[in-house]
């Protein structure tokens, strides 16, 4: 096949059907080529993962000098349990919870959502990483700041 001109630069559908398997071999939800004057960007939707695994927290120490209350035990399980059911990051990054910084939020805690539905961003290497709601329901909370670096496995957001 040959080229088609659209817009006054040449497609060659081959090259973008390469990239368009780059994207999926590397996992990466866009990306860009530059020539000159032309320019190609392919990008495609992720979707949502299965539902994240869920780890027990990191046991938190004691002071030696005083035996723990049995009190704080129960202090502590609802932190956990605010994080069991969170959507955790797929990758290092920075957050971004709107799609510019002059417009609102993708979405606030307490509106419901769709599964699929983009609840933030995650720029990691220049590439702006949609993360979605799982399932349908509720935003319960935002783990995260708009800017915030994250790690891997970091919670970004519970729905209910």
């Amino acid at each position: 096949m040959g080229d088609h001109k659209e817009h006054g630069i040449n497609i060659d559908p081959a090259f973008v059907r390469a990239l368009a398997e780059l994207l999926d071999d590397t996992q990466l939800s866009e990306i860009e080529v530059e020539d000159g004057e032309r320019k190609v960007r392919v990008a495609r939707t992720l979707t949502a993962a299965a539902a994240p695994i869920a780890y027990a927290p990191a046991p938190v120490a004691a002071p030696a000098a005083a035996p723990a209350a049995p009190a704080a035990a129960p202090a502590a399980a609802p932190a956990a349990d605010t994080f069991a059911d969170a959507v955790k990051s797929p990758m290092v990054g920075t957050v971004y919870l709107a799609p510019e910084p002059s417009a609102p939020n993708f979405a606030a805690v307490g509106s419901a959502v769709k599964a699929g539905d983009t609840i933030l961003i995650i720029e990691a290497m220049k590439v702006m990483n949609p993360i979605t709601a799982p399932a349908a329901g509720t935003l319960k909370a935002v783990h995260v700041e708009n800017s915030q670096p994250v790690e891997f496995d970091q919670p970004l957001f519970t729905i209910g």
